[in-house]
């Protein structure tokens, strides 16, 4: 069990049928590397934190992630990540959606009333586009959400002064504009630059770094 190894937030405790969790640094596993490969060696034990969540992961649903802000809504989960996406949006039971972050921000959306849920990879250039806005509009339009009942969480992300751009803020800002309410939108303020026994850092390791994988699931 590395469940030390991963974190949760309290904004998505409280809510039930959901599982969700955040991975952290993995202290034995080499990833010096490239993103490939960093992803390649970290799967195993990622797979391990999908099912230490009670899902099994072929369940698992990830996106492309090229900086973008195309939100794909899974019907299925899928070996092959969902093509140029940077969201994944869900309505049903028994998937998990995974986003890999390092410095990026990863968004946990959960629609209280309805019970669908989202995943968002959101850096600098996803938030300049919106991918926050763009998430919330499909949710509306694919599952009927009222953005008064999202809970939306933003992962650990590098902040200034390590980085130029307070991307986080602007996530919030979006959020809200979109119509979630202000009580309802939850950031710890945490930098991934702060503490690499924690957190992979893209800048701060040149690029040659691991990912964190946020998960979010609904069960039945």
């Amino acid at each position: 069990m590395k469940s030390q190894l991963w974190t949760s937030f309290n904004s998505l405790k409280q809510e039930s049928k959901f599982v969700h969790a955040f991975t952290l640094r993995h202290p034995d596993i080499d990833v010096q590397v490239d993103r490939e490969e960093a992803l390649r060696r970290l799967t195993a034990w990622h797979n391990e934190v999908v099912q230490e969540l009670e899902f099994s992961p072929a369940n698992l649903a990830t996106a492309e992630q090229v900086h973008g802000n195309v939100v794909a809504v899974v019907d299925a989960p899928s070996r092959i990540p969902f093509s140029h996406a940077d969201g994944l949006v869900c309505g049903h039971e028994n998937i998990m959606l995974g986003i890999y972050v390092a410095d990026c921000c990863a968004i946990y959306l959960v629609d209280r009333k309805t019970k669908a849920f989202g995943l968002l990879h959101s850096g600098k250039k996803g938030t300049d586009q919106n991918i926050m806005g763009v998430a919330i509009q499909t949710m509306q339009d694919q599952f009927g959400t009222e953005p008064e009942n999202l809970i939306v969480q933003l992962s650990p992300c590098i902040r200034p002064p390590a980085y130029e751009s307070d991307f986080a803020t602007k996530i919030r800002e979006q959020a809200n504009f979109a119509g979630v309410e202000n009580d309802n939108i939850h950031d710890d303020g945490v930098c991934t630059s702060s503490d690499l026994s924690r957190f992979y850092s893209y800048r701060l390791e040149k690029g040659k770094t691991g990912r964190m994988l946020a998960l979010l699931g609904r069960s039945y």
